[in-house]
């Protein structure tokens, strides 16, 4: 017996109803057995908090070229301004990486140059007075090593040591 068009039709439409219908709504199901937990990563549960406790994170950027183009600070220079200048201000420690940096100087020249971050850890409690200690060094440095500027970056974390 012959399918008439009608039917076929309007069998086409309900088989893609049903199949969006069972697509969309596996989604949920797929997260629930993937966190155990029944909720989509979107709305976490209620009962999860970040674990640590409120911290600024700092990060220093400090570049080895100087404007007038004499020599760049060397990575001794460098070690020695953490040692001596850095560390006792923030002797519960602190994380140097060496990287690479470009900007803009005063004069318009798009300046390329090796560059050390450092980040620091601390309480948010003591934002105070170490953000004020955070100034001395990057003042230091623009002084001691004929810097134009160190790039400071904030942020609010939660951390756990």
């Amino acid at each position: 017996m012959p399918v008439s068009p009608k039917l076929t039709s309007r069998a086409r439409v309900v088989a893609v109803t049903l199949l969006a219908a069972v697509l969309g709504g596996s989604g949920p199901v797929a997260y629930a057995a993937l966190d155990g937990q029944g909720a989509s990563p979107a709305a976490p549960p209620a009962h999860v908090t970040a674990a640590g406790k409120p911290y600024i994170k700092t990060e220093l950027l400090f570049g080895t070229a100087k404007p007038d183009g004499g020599p760049p600070v060397t990575d001794r220079q460098f070690r020695a301004f953490v040692d001596s200048f850095i560390t006792p201000r923030f002797p519960a420690g602190l994380t140097v990486e060496d990287s690479y940096g470009q900007y803009r100087d005063r004069h318009g020249r798009i300046e390329r140059e090796r560059s050390h971050k450092v980040t620091l850890l601390y309480p948010t409690r003591e934002t105070g007075p170490d953000g004020r200690k955070i100034d001395e060094i990057r003042s230091e440095c623009n002084r001691q090593f004929q810097q134009e500027s160190v790039a400071r970056i904030d942020d609010r974390e939660r951390v756990d040591f």
